[in-house]
């Protein structure tokens, strides 16, 4: 497997920066972007490389190599020598059509020989956990899935993904990977802390949040955001909800809020929510989320297979595909390099960094296969060949 990396932030690089990417001959491209760069960078993309598969979406800030950035474009370059990928994408009518789109687009990827799935979506209009359930209602439970929701710079109003027809505000994508020497494997961890009393969800409808207690959902939110409120629905990346079980048990999930309704005193979360389990609110700081990315970058690195005779310490050259919240982002400010340092140091120089900071991360739950949407999290894929 050889990787390679361009981080553009000029539409005049484009030309010169995509042919330094030639020498490797890729079969996929993975392009992060602004949402201006990410429109400036698809016809130069499909001149240049138009046998490859190039996938992709707008961001909230790219991750490279170099750290974090906004307003540019990385395009990561990949070439593998013993396994092969599939591309398959849909239209996304709209939220109720979620499930549906991830049926149509696991249908459209062979079954024979797929090893991982790796999925982008729109971050706005779509039900994630939905997705997520179509997709493994076709390809069962032992094939991870890994991905994330486009970002829109915290804006929440349009994203775009890119696949092989162009770049489209109602698009889904997604990349099979086939091959007995494909090595995939992933991490996800937050950081976050709950405080004040765990509520219970009295009314609710998929991913929609209408009741806490007998309260209309908004205004309990209102309150304790305080000041904070006005801001809202940006300001709700700052305190998500954790989810908890009819009995107070962890589930392991947080939630995040994509939008509010004043009329319907409702909050729509970026994914499903139990409607017999409990809420509570969550904060961070800095230390705690790179502690999270830590924690994420040591369970993909566990994870990852060896091949015979290779040491833990001898990984080949392999990708780490990192998508971490929005709301990681905006708490950590000025300290957002310091999570992607940490994942650095912990994966060393043999694995080429990239990604993007998204509305939602899709990755299973630690320790299975069982693929969830996360929020607020840093989720880390690892892809390399044995």
């Amino acid at each position: 497997m050889k990787v390679g990396q361009v981080v553009l932030r000029q539409p005049e690089q484009m030309v010169a920066g995509l042919q330094s990417l030639q020498t490797i001959a890729p079969q996929m491209l993975l392009v992060f972007a602004s949402i201006d760069m990410l429109h400036a960078v698809a016809a130069p993309l499909a001149a240049a490389f138009p046998a490859a598969i190039r996938v992709g979406c707008s961001t909230a800030g790219e991750i490279s190599a170099e750290g974090v950035s906004d307003q540019s474009c990385v395009v990561t370059a990949l070439h593998l020598a013993k396994s092969s990928v599939v591309e398959s994408s849909t239209r996304l009518a709209d939220m109720a059509d979620s499930q549906a789109a991830g049926r149509r687009l696991s249908e459209q990827l062979p079954a024979a020989g797929l090893k991982a799935v790796l999925v982008f979506g729109q971050g706005v209009a779509v039900n994630g956990s939905a997705l997520i359930q179509g997709m493994a209602d076709v390809l069962g439970a032992d094939i991870p899935i890994t991905g994330g929701l486009a970002g829109d710079a915290a804006a929440f109003k349009e994203t775009w993904v890119l696949d092989h027809t162009g770049v489209h505000n109602d698009r889904l994508v997604c990349v099979g990977f086939y091959g007995e020497s494909l090595s995939y494997s992933h991490g996800s961890a937050g950081g976050w802390s709950p405080f004040g009393p765990a509520r219970r969800v009295t009314r609710a409808a998929h991913n929609v949040l209408f009741e806490l207690d007998g309260e209309p959902a908004l205004e309990v939110y209102k309150r304790y955001l305080g000041d904070y409120a006005k801001d809202l629905p940006a300001a709700g990346l700052l305190f998500p909800f954790a989810m908890l079980g009819k009995d107070h048990s962890e589930a392991g999930l947080i939630r995040t809020i994509l939008a509010t309704d004043e009329a319907l005193g409702s909050l729509t979360l970026a994914g499903d929510i139990d409607t017999d389990g409990y809420l509570r609110l969550m904060h961070a700081n800095t230390d705690a989320l790179v502690e999270g990315a830590e924690v994420a970058a040591q369970a993909a690195k566990q994870d990852a297979p060896q091949a015979a005779g290779q040491r833990a310490d001898e990984v080949a050259q392999s990708l780490a595909l990192l998508v971490s919240c929005v709301g990681r982002k905006l708490v950590m400010g000025g300290r957002v390099e310091e999570e992607i340092e940490a994942v650095a140091e912990l994966f060393g120089p043999s694995a080429l960094l990239a990604g993007f900071y998204s509305n939602g991360e899709i990755s299973p739950l630690a320790g299975t296969r069982a693929c969830k949407l996360h929020n607020q999290t840093m989720t880390i894929t690892r892809i390399a060949e044995l």
